[in-house]
């Protein structure tokens, strides 16, 4: 046999990884296990174990490629801008539209908060996204307000989610804007 199986599936990793993602925004990390991941991927059991000597090195795996997919979106669309006031209706954007708080994304990072603080190197994949986007904040505001502005997206978005009256598109660019306000001195 020359192993052609194996070629034939290369995508089997990859599968494993976005099914483990599924079953973390179906049943929490906690309801996450190796069978329902391979039920999801459809591969075998042993298939799970294969690629990834742990249940916890999946779960950082697929938080990681959570992480690096939303830095991507919040960069392309933060690179769309080209003055303060473009970056502003970036951050709304990114706020009210669906780049990054859509409900599953808001969901598995809602999973991957909690997971994060029982894991301390999982806080790792935490800070290298809260890098990402303030690195991408920072072509147009100063480092505190960088902060301030990233902590305001995920805010924003945990507080709509489960908010019966969430703030509306125009509530969200008055809240930034006072929070972009230049200090005038003070």
């Amino acid at each position: 046999m020359s192993g052609g199986t194996r070629r034939k599936d290369s995508d089997r990793r990859q599968r494993i990884i976005d099914a483990t993602l599924h079953a973390i925004a179906a049943h929490g990390v906690s309801g996450t296990t190796h069978r329902r991941i391979a039920a999801l991927a459809a591969v075998p059991l042993g298939s799970v174990t294969y690629y990834f000597a742990t249940l916890d090195d999946l779960v950082i795996a697929a938080f990681l490629q959570l992480a690096e997919h939303s830095s991507k979106a919040f960069a392309d669309r933060m690179a769309m801008a080209n003055d303060r006031d473009s970056a502003k209706d970036a951050i709304v954007a990114i706020i009210a539209g669906s780049i990054w708080a859509t409900p599953r994304t808001l969901l598995l990072s809602y999973e991957l908060y909690a997971f994060a603080a029982r894991h301390p190197p999982v806080a790792d994949v935490m800070r290298r996204w809260m890098g990402n986007s303030r690195v991408a904040l920072e072509r147009f505001f100063d480092p505190l307000t960088a902060r301030a502005l990233d902590a305001l997206v995920e805010e924003i978005g945990i507080h709509n989610s489960i908010d019966p009256y969430p703030l509306s598109e125009h509530a969200i660019r008055t809240i930034v804007d006072r929070v972009t306000e230049p200090t005038c001195g003070r």
